[in-house]
């Protein structure tokens, strides 16, 4: 499937680059036209984190029939997880980083080597997460504010998801090892076949099927599972037979100490980013729990998965900054890489500016694709037109996370996250909900007010340019 391209820069039609995109070709992002290079990545790349979303929508779909226990449990378990995917992302950002750095400066053996490096941390990160996951599902429930019926039903599903988080970490580590190669089109087609399998999966799991019998919420879990192991196997098949620019071999496999210690240089701080990010997330699910009871729970849930289901494409396209950054940093070229970012925020900010007119103006639609029950409509449909008011803000910022995340730069939006998810967004969420008895309404108008100054922040950081400068 992946075709090795690095040659001329050659003018191509539109049809012929999307042609050439989807066809798993690597390119040289260090020269040609920058436009070509964000469509060239831009787009596999979207489709690979609308592919992700669609995980948490078809799960959520067939879950919904089973009742607001069972949705309470898929979203306060996704909470926790994101904790597992800040991890994954952590070190998936670390991946493309150091990858796509390497690539730029045409060492192909060293990129290789510190992509199995990368493997190998994650490895060891997440097996001890998955074990205490089993061990803990029901105290994880409770600690996110669950009813004890939820806490029956969902303890099963909980220790399955957190149980197999292992393949969470490196479907998204090895796709981040992919893209700083530049070649996201492998990516993209390990999540479309994960997602295949999951929705073929989930019904039969759920419902049963001749012999399979009908697991309820459980199902859904195991189909998630099983579908994202296939895209691991996929994955790790292109990797070790593969023709792109990394593959691995029986020699890549031994560990390089050396390569491990500048991988968690990188990695920790942007692991860290995603945690305070997650953290705070996990807060404000138990905050509307806790002041909106089960049914604004599921409200917020059914909200938060059609945000996330939009912000991953545009996430996508900021992910092409990411590697054109590395690529370029690589390549000595600071003024391509500046360029790179602000075009990328320029077709990141009109992506996300679309998405805000349609939560704006059809919320009651996209939440019936869910559910039709009044009293989830009642905090859904609120919560997707006030978190959507800051759209715009949130395309910028991503690109600047992204851009600096892609230089090795990993502290800036650490500590940029710090002050502007628990010094600004957990205090403001708390003293609106309950302090001022706005209850759940008091934690969405904090999403945007946060994400605004975090923006605002990244962008008075990224124009000072130290980013330039980190070696890695």
């Amino acid at each position: 499937m992946s075709t090795n391209v690095f040659t001329n820069d050659k003018p191509l039609s539109t049809l012929a680059v999307i042609r050439k995109t989807l066809m798993g070709a690597e390119h040289d992002y260090t020269q040609g036209s920058l436009r070509r290079a964000i469509v060239l990545l831009a787009i596999p790349m979207i489709i690979e984190m609308g592919m992700e979303s669609v995980f948490s929508l078809v799960d959520l779909y067939f879950v919904s029939r089973l009742g607001p226990h069972a949705i309470s449990t898929i979203g306060l378990t996704e909470s926790v997880l994101t904790l597992i995917y800040s991890l994954a992302i952590g070190g998936s950002m670390a991946a493309t980083a150091l990858v796509a750095r390497r690539v730029g400066e045409k060492n192909y053996r060293a990129a290789a080597d510190t992509a199995m490096q990368t493997i190998w941390v994650g490895l060891a990160v997440i097996l001890l997460v998955s074990i205490a996951g089993l061990w803990l599902a029901p105290q994880i429930l409770r600690l996110m504010g669950a009813e004890p019926e939820t806490i029956r039903v969902g303890t099963p599903y909980t220790r399955i998801m957190m149980g197999t988080s292992t393949v969470i970490m490196l479907l998204f580590l090895i796709n981040g090892i992919f893209r700083g190669a530049g070649n996201a089109s492998i990516a993209m087609y390990s999540l479309m076949l994960a997602n295949v399998c999951n929705i073929i999966l989930c019904p039969v799991f759920i419902r049963g099927a001749g012999p399979i019998p009908a697991m309820g919420l459980t199902g859904a879990a195991v189909a998630t599972s099983v579908g994202r192991g296939v895209g691991v196997l996929f994955q790790l098949y292109h990797l070790f037979r593969g023709k792109g620019v990394i593959r691995l071999t029986a020699a890549s496999l031994k560990p390089v100490w050396t390569l491990i210690r500048s991988i968690l240089s990188v990695a920790w701080p942007a692991t860290l980013q995603f945690i305070i990010a997650s953290c705070s997330w996990v807060f404000l699910a138990k905050l509307v729990a806790e002041t909106g009871g089960h049914n604004a729970s599921a409200g917020y849930q059914v909200a938060l998965r059609l945000v996330i289901f939009f912000i991953l494409p545009a996430w996508g396209i900021s992910n092409a900054a990411a590697t054109l950054v590395g690529q370029n940093l690589g390549a000595r070229d600071t003024g391509r890489a500046e360029a790179a970012v602000w075009k990328t925020v320029k077709y990141n900010v009109a992506f996300m500016g679309f998405v805000s007119l349609l939560f704006l103006l059809l919320p009651g639609p996209l939440v019936g694709f869910f559910t039709d029950d009044p009293q989830i409509r009642s905090v859904a449909i609120p919560a997707l037109r006030i978190i959507s008011t800051g759209y715009l803000f949130y395309g910028a910022g991503m690109v600047f996370t992204n851009a600096f995340n892609g230089a090795g730069d990993t502290r800036t939006p650490t500590a940029i996250n710090f002050v502007g998810f628990w010094l600004l967004q957990v205090p403001l969420a708390w003293l609106l909900a309950k302090g001022l008895r706005m209850g759940p309404t008091g934690v969405f108008l904090a999403i945007p007010i946060a994400e605004t100054a975090i923006t605002m922040a990244s962008f008075a950081m990224f124009r000072r340019g130290r980013w330039k400068k980190v070696k890695v």
